[in-house]
């Protein structure tokens, strides 16, 4: 028999609020964390605006005040570092002293979108170009391995059962929470931290502004710049941070008297297979139909069930695509369709971290009992106007929100999908 996986922890770094308690207060005034970035103008950049954690520097530095220490890691792996450590603390643990032995029963999920370009860029193939290779240090590669966020986390905080980084583009943070929670399921491990952290770096986004598929026309006003299901999209805002989560087995929970959040009820991984109109850079709609679906089914619950979508609606054009394939994966029309929001209207898209931080909003939302509102959608794009009276477009009390479902499509035609239940001690 499977066992039920509960989320007893969690932590964030975010555009719009460090810490959870920011982080809430951010979500429920409608904050936005999107500002403008002085270096993207002199590169020269289409999208000269972006979500990154403010002051965050200062905040790292009350948790490795050793500055050799602070130096080992690159922004990505802060991001993964802190939003875990609170995380582990919020679930009423201490983080392990360096004597401490291996916890064999917890391990970590924790990814990353794209390995970190600022420092690769800015230090490794400078100093190589250059011929200085013995300059570079025996540190670098620990910096900018694909496997960086969860192998630091398993030294700080001693980590001994499956230690894992996952990379699926924009669906790498909930696919952490989804493989995770599996992996508790089958009885392997009792805990683990699942998340998701992304560095900020021109060198990352310019891709992206290459296919001009960031936004370009707020330059001048950055916090109207991302707008979900608004017909004034322009494409995503490049965001960064870092989000985490603290799953456990309930019978280990409830031993141990844990706060519990929420439940993780069902979920979901798939692919379309870049077949029927799937490609590199777009969903094919029956495999999110599917993913949806195949949530659904594991969560044991029907589509009436879900109260709320957490979207990852972009601000592009695959925004009233993905309405459509909610709509028909839950068989719900615009009269009967569940509250949608998008927490990215106010942090931009994180990357591998935007469904890590977007579940914690999600299981905040369930757990103080309200909605979120998606900002900058005061003019409904036509092709979703029909359903603008699902859109949450304030900040809304409900007591009783119970269910709400999390998903991410991801570059390369991948999906995920979570069923998150309110936790009712029972």
């Amino acid at each position: 028999m499977y066992k039920r996986v509960v989320i007893t922890g969690m932590g964030v770094v975010s555009p719009n609020g460090l810490g959870l308690s920011d982080f809430e207060q951010a979500l429920r005034q409608g904050r936005s964390g999107i500002r403008f970035i002085p270096r993207l103008e002199e590169l020269k950049f289409g999208c000269r605006i972006g979500g990154i954690p403010p002051d965050f520097d200062s905040v790292f530095g009350e948790y490795f005040k050793n500055c050799r220490q602070q130096s080992f890691m690159s922004e990505t792996i802060r991001y993964a570092v802190v939003s875990a450590m609170d995380a582990w603390q919020d679930a009423g643990f201490s983080v392990p002293a360096d004597e401490d032995p291996p916890d064999w029963d917890t391990g970590t999920v924790f990814g990353c979108g794209i390995s970190d370009m600022e420092v690769i860029a800015s230090e490794v193939v400078p100093t190589v170009n250059e011929g200085r290779v013995r300059r570079l240090g025996t540190r670098v590669v620990e910096r900018v391995m694909g496997s960086a966020t969860s192998a630091r986390l398993s030294g700080v905080l001693a980590l001994g059962n499956q230690v894992t980084s996952n990379s699926s583009a924009c669906s790498t943070g909930s696919e952490a929470v989804a493989e995770a929670a599996w992996k508790i399921r089958i009885g392997q491990a009792k805990k683990m931290v699942a998340g998701g952290a992304e560095g900020a770096s021109p060198y990352t986004w310019s891709g992206f502004d290459s296919m001009r598929v960031l936004a370009r026309k707020f330059n001048d006003d950055p916090e109207r710049g991302s707008r979900p299901m608004s017909a004034s999209a322009c494409g995503f805002v490049p965001g960064a941070g870092g989000g985490a989560l603290i799953l456990e087995d309930l019978e280990t929970a409830l031993a141990r008297g844990a706060r519990i959040y929420a439940e993780v009820l069902g979920m979901m991984v798939n692919s379309g297979g870049h077949r029927n109109g799937g490609s590199m850079t777009a969903p094919n709609p029956e495999g999110v139909q599917r993913c949806i679906r195949g949530a659904l089914e594991d969560a044991g619950i029907g589509a009436q069930e879900i109260d709320a979508i957490n979207g990852h609606l972009t601000a592009t054009f695959a925004d009233p695509l993905e309405l459509k394939n909610w709509s028909t994966a839950l068989g719900s029309g615009p009269e009967n369709f569940p509250w949608i929001n998008s927490t990215k209207s106010m942090i931009g898209h994180c990357l591998g971290a935007a469904g890590a931080i977007e579940t914690v909003a999600s299981v905040l939302e369930l757990d103080r009992g309200f909605l979120h509102p998606s900002i900058n959608c005061e003019d409904p794009h036509p092709e979703i106007e029909e359903f603008a009276g699902s859109v949450v477009d304030k900040c809304l009390e409900i007591p009783d929100l119970k269910t709400i479902a999390k998903a991410c499509f991801g570059f390369g035609d991948v999906n995920s999908c979570l069923i998150l239940r309110k936790w009712e001690n029972k």
